[in-house]
C-alpha cells in the first residue's frame, strides 16, 4: 500500500509539472485551472439535474416538463441577472466578485438538497440562477486582461474544457450518487465550491485593457508583441485587417470613453456590431440544443440504447471527454489559421464545426445500437464543443477593451434566454406533441437539430462582416484613451 502511494504521489507530482510547464508556469496555470474550475462547477451542477431527472420524478412526483422548468426558471434568472453582472465586470475588482459569487453558488447547492416539495427546489435553483450568471462577464473579461491576443482561443479551450469535464462529473459521479441520493449528490457538488472561492479569492486582479497580460507561454515574455511605441495594444487579428486595408465602419467608432456609457448605451452598440449578432445567435442555438443534451440525454440513452442509468452516465462521461478533445482541436486551429495570416480563421473553424455536429447527430439518434451511437455522439460533441473557443477569442476581437464586461452581459443574457428555453422546450414537445417515451424523446432531438444548424448558418454569414468589424475595433484601439 506505500509503494502504491508513493508511486501515486509521484505521478500526481510529475502530471502536476508537466501541466504547469505546458500552460506557460505557475501562474498562468493558477488562472487558467481555476477559471476552468469556475466554469466546471456551473456545468456539473446542470448536469446533475438531468442526471438525477428519474429520481427527481419519482421522488417529488414530477414530468419532464416539470424538470425542464426547473433548468428554465435557473437559466432565465441568470440571464436578467447577466446584465448587472456585466456592468460590475467592468467596473469592480472582478476576482473579489467572483469569489463571492462562488460562495454563494455553494450555498445554493446545499439548499437544493433540502428541500421538501417541487416549489421549494424550484426557489432554491432560481437563487442559485442568479448567483451562477456571475461567471460569464466575469471570465470573458478577465481572459482578456490576463492573456495576449495570439493565443486567446487557445486559452479560452482549456477554460471552456472546465465546462466539459464539469459536466461529465455531473453526469458520471454526481449522476451515479443520485441512482442512491438525489440529495447526496448536490451535496457533493456543493463542498468543493467553497474552496474554490477562497482560491479565486486570492488571484491578483489585472489591469484593464488587455495591455499587461500574464507571461506568454508560447514566447516567453510578457505578451507585448502587438504593443506598439505609442502605448497602443491591438490584437492580430486587428493588425492583420490594418495591414490589408479593411476600412472601419465610421458609424461603430465611439467617441465617447466606453467607460462612461450606460448600460442601455452599451447595449445598443454591441448589438449595432453586425458579427456580434451573429455570433450570439450561432452561440445561442448551439447552447440551445446542448442544454437539452444536458437535461435529458442521460433518459434517452437508456431507454434509446437500452442500458442501465449508471452505464448511460459513463457513455455521457466518454462523450464528454470528445468534448474536450473538441474545444482543444477547436481553439488551436482558430488560432493557428489566425497566425498564418488568415484574418477568418476563427470564424471559418467555428462555421465549419457547427455544420459537422448537425451531420454527426443525425444517425447518432436513430441507431439503436449503442457502439454505433458512442461512436457518432462522440464526432457530434466534438464537433459541436470545437466551435466554441474560437468564437469566445474572436468576439473580443471586434470590442473595444473597456466593453468587454457588458458585451459579454448581454451576450450571457441573449445566448442564456434561448437556452433557458430548451429543457422546457424539450420537454413539453416530447410529452405533448410526440406522446412521451423513447420515442417522443428521439423524435424531439430530431427536430431540435434544425436550430443546431441554425448556428452553422449565422457562423457562414459573420465569415462576410467579421473583417470590417475587426477594422472598426483596431481604429478604436489606435485612438487615445479618454481619461477615466
Amino acid at each position: 500500500m506505500e509503494v502504491a502511494a508513493a508511486a501515486a504521489g509521484r505521478l500526481g507530482r510529475s502530471t502536476s509539472r508537466a501541466l504547469t510547464d505546458h500552460l506557460g508556469g505557475a501562474e498562468r496555470a493558477r488562472v487558467i485551472v481555476l477559471l476552468a474550475a469556475v466554469l466546471g462547477l456551473a456545468g456539473a451542477d446542470a448536469a446533475t439535474v438531468g442526471a438525477a431527472a428519474i429520481q427527481l420524478r419519482g421522488d417529488l412526483g414530477i414530468s419532464n416538463t416539470e424538470v425542464g422548468l426547473l433548468v428554465t426558471v435557473t437559466s432565465l434568472v441568470g440571464a436578467a441577472a447577466s446584465l448587472p453582472f456585466g456592468v460590475l465586470a467592468d467596473r469592480v475588482t472582478r476576482t473579489r466578485m467572483l469569489a463571492g459569487a462562488i460562495v454563494l453558488w455553494g450555498a445554493a447547492m446545499l439548499w437544493s438538497a433540502t428541500v421538501s416539495g417541487f416549489g421549494e427546489l424550484l426557489l432554491a435553483r432560481t437563487f442559485l440562477g442568479a448567483v451562477t450568471a456571475a461567471a460569464g462577464p466575469i471570465t470573458a473579461s478577465l481572459v482578456g486582461d490576463w492573456f495576449a491576443p495570439s493565443e486567446r482561443g487557445r486559452i479560452y479551450a482549456y477554460i471552456t474544457s472546465g465546462e466539459l469535464i464539469g459536466a461529465a462529473i455531473g453526469f458520471g459521479v454526481t449522476g451515479g450518487i443520485a441512482t442512491l441520493s438525489w440529495r447526496a449528490a448536490f451535496v457533493i457538488l456543493a463542498l468543493p465550491a467553497f474552496f474554490l472561492a477562497w482560491l479565486v479569492f486570492q488571484l491578483r486582479e489585472p489591469a484593464r485593457g488587455g495591455r499587461t497580460p500574464l507571461l506568454s507561454a508560447a514566447a516567453g515574455t510578457a505578451g507585448t508583441e502587438n504593443e506598439d511605441e505609442e502605448g497602443e495594444h491591438a490584437t492580430d487579428a486587428q493588425h492583420l485587417a490594418r495591414e490589408r486595408g479593411i476600412t472601419p465602419d465610421p458609424a461603430l467608432v465611439l467617441r465617447q470613453d466606453p467607460r462612461r456609457m450606460s448600460l442601455l448605451a452599451a447595449t445598443r452598440y454591441v448589438l449595432a456590431i453586425k458579427t456580434n449578432v451573429a455570433l450570439i445567435l450561432a452561440s445561442a442555438c448551439g447552447y440551445y440544443f446542448l442544454a437539452g443534451v444536458q437535461t435529458f440525454g442521460v433518459e434517452f440513452v437508456t431507454e434509446q440504447y437500452g442500458i442501465a442509468q449508471a452505464l448511460s452516465s459513463l457513455v455521457l462521461v466518454l462523450v464528454g471527454a470528445a468534448g474536450v478533445v473538441g474545444v482543444l482541436l477547436g481553439g488551436t486551429l482558430g488560432d493557428s489559421l489566425l497566425h498564418r495570416g488568415y484574418l477568418n480563421g476563427r470564424i471559418l473553424v467555428s462555421a465549419i464545426a457547427a455544420a459537422l455536429a448537425v451531420v454527426f447527430f443525425i444517425p447518432a439518434i436513430f441507431t439503436h445500437s449503442a457502439l454505433s451511437a458512442l461512436q457518432w455522439i462522440s464526432l457530434a460533441v466534438l464537433a459541436l464543443a470545437a466551435q466554441n473557443p474560437p468564437l469566445d477569442a474572436a468576439r473580443l476581437d471586434i470590442m473595444s477593451p473597456l466593453l468587454w464586461g457588458r458585451a459579454e452581459g448581454v451576450r450571457t443574457f441573449l445566448r442564456t434566454i434561448a437556452q433557458a428555453f430548451a429543457p422546457l422546450l424539450f420537454g413539453a414537445v416530447s410529452d405533448y406533441v410526440f406522446g412521451g417515451g423513447r420515442s417522443g424523446l428521439q423524435w424531439t432531438f430530431a427536430v431540435m437539430l434544425l436550430p443546431l444548424a441554425g448556428s452553422a448558418y449565422f457562423l457562414f454569414r459573420a465569415l462576410r462582416t467579421y473583417p470590417r468589424d475587426v477594422a472598426t475595433a483596431s481604429a478604436m484601439s489606435a485612438r487615445p484613451e479618454a481619461p477615466g
